[in-house]
């Protein structure tokens, strides 16, 4: 349905929490040694446990339980050091054993918050319920025959963490800003790579609006399986203005699970939502409780690296960078490792930060490629900068001509490199005062003119010295030389 009329948001205020799946990077499947990478052939990666073929037993990939910790301590929360799995029972036809092993009254983590930023500065905390491990269901596909679906289980058994934030999202920049940090936070701590266009995040959202003023929640829609963070800003403003149009026409909203149709921007009803016992949840006999022991726990804290916004705060401490500067690298951990490796070799740390907010960022920009990918070593930029700020090599040349070559070779010396292709600024003052000599005849009139008062032509006169000697000159020499003459 499309809503006719929008109510005034000060009217009602919306409710909502999240439900956020994140596919956990291991190379193996929760319960079984399958491979868990995405992009293989339809129902490449399976065994008798994908399957679920009778005496198949689980047997739990010891990773999962440490990239389920790591997000838990990243998001506050307390650990459960003895935690168990739950049968949830019901049909998938992509489910072969017609339930899925999840948790359920002993999540891995519990009691957490993260707080985000708003687009106004407004810092806010989001409550995180829990954490809780749990395996993907396979794929049902249905448009590529008229008469029969097909079943892919290449993802039955893929690791998954879902979680659950507490109903403290007022606003869909409220919800926005939490994904954007939490998949930020799963590729800083490499738990996931956090694609939703894959489907390695996910998100459920539940929405219910009430009267401003009041405390009391309202019924709430479940929004499924929304897979981009502007199509969770979509689904939650469509379902706001649904549901206050129902309610102030006197109508009541009854609990249900959405679709999100995000051609058209619209909800609609998929089922009634089920309630707790409806999956009729009992302990998976086959698995043993997990049992985090302090020091393993101990490890596992010791290991966590620095999450981003202390990142930030130690690059603008320590280095004099801007908030753009420091979020650029804190939130991009291969940036942040090539401007560590750098900084080993790099005389001025500033020039390094300028260099890869700046002119990096852009070439790599330009060719669609990561840091990673770039074939300039951390060691031959910081070399390349050390020379451009020692004044043996024009940024100009660095950039339009040394670079380049560089990206062309392996393991060359970068100033042997620079020698070689004549790329050096030029040192001989009698040849550079030929070529301030050769622009000052070309251009009288312009010599008159600064002659005069008008000093803005000075940077025609460099600028012209410049092409003269190739772009292997220094500026301020060539500079001090023009002023000399034109006394």
């Amino acid at each position: 349905m499309s809503t006719k009329t929008e109510v005034s948001p000060s009217v009602y205020e919306l409710v909502s929490g999240l439900e956020i799946h994140v596919q956990l990077n291991t190379q193996t499947k929760i319960f079984s040694s399958d491979s868990a990478e995405f992009g293989a052939g339809p129902n490449e990666h399976i065994s008798a446990v994908s399957l679920a073929l009778p005496g198949a037993l689980p047997k739990l990939n010891k990773e999962v339980v440490a990239k389920a910790v790591r997000m838990g301590l990243a998001l506050n929360c307390t650990v459960n050091q003895v935690n168990y799995f739950d049968r949830k029972n019901y049909f998938y036809a992509d489910l072969p054993k017609g339930y899925q092993i999840t948790q359920d009254n002993k999540p891995i983590c519990q009691n957490g918050y993260l707080d985000v930023v708003l687009s106004n500065g407004e810092e806010k905390r989001i409550g995180i319920n829990r954490i809780h491990l749990e395996e993907d269901a396979g794929k049902s596909i249905h448009d590529q025959n008229d008469q029969y679906s097909y079943v892919d289980l290449n993802r039955a058994g893929v690791p998954l963490i879902e979680i659950v934030t507490e109903p403290d999202i007022r606003s869909s920049e409220e919800a926005s800003a939490l994904l954007t940090e939490m998949r930020k936070l799963v590729r800083h701590l490499d738990v996931s790579d956090g694609n939703m266009e894959e489907g390695s995040l996910r998100c459920d959202a539940n929405i219910s609006i009430r009267p401003f003023g009041t405390m009391e929640f309202g019924t709430r829609c479940e929004v499924k399986n929304l897979n981009s963070i502007r199509n969770v800003r979509r689904a939650m403003d469509f379902e706001f203005n649904r549901q206050a149009e129902v309610i102030s026409a006197g109508g009541k909203i009854i609990q249900s699970t959405l679709n999100f149709d995000a051609d058209q921007g619209t909800t609609s009803p998929m089922r009634s939502k089920e309630e707790a016992n409806d999956y009729r949840y009992f302990p998976d006999p086959d698995l043993a409780p997990i049992h985090i022991s302090d020091e393993w726990l101990a490890q596992l804290k010791f290991d966590m690296p620095a999450l981003p916004r202390e990142i930030s705060k130690k690059l603008i401490h320590d280095y004099g960078m801007n908030v753009s500067e420091a979020t650029m690298l804190s939130e991009d951990h291969e940036l942040l490792n090539y401007f560590n490796t750098a900084l080993v070799a790099v005389n001025n740390p500033k020039s390094l930060v300028n260099w890869l907010t700046g002119s990096v960022r852009a070439l790599l920009s330009e060719q669609g490629i990561s840091i990673s990918a770039f074939k300039v070593s951390a060691e031959q930029l910081a070399d390349v900068i050390n020379m451009v700020d020692d004044k043996k090599i024009t940024q100009q040349v660095a950039l339009q001509q040394l670079l380049p070559l560089l990206m062309k070779s392996e393991n060359v010396d970068v100033a042997k490199l620079a020698a070689e292709q004549n790329l050096l600024i030029a040192e001989n003052s009698d040849e550079l005062s030929g070529f301030v000599d050769a622009v000052l005849q070309q251009y009288d009139a312009q010599v008159q003119a600064y002659k005069k008062g008008k000093k803005g032509v000075l940077g025609l006169f460099v600028g012209e010295v410049m092409k003269l000697a190739k772009g292997k000159a220094n500026p301020q020499k060539i500079n001090e030389i023009l002023q000399e003459k034109l006394k």
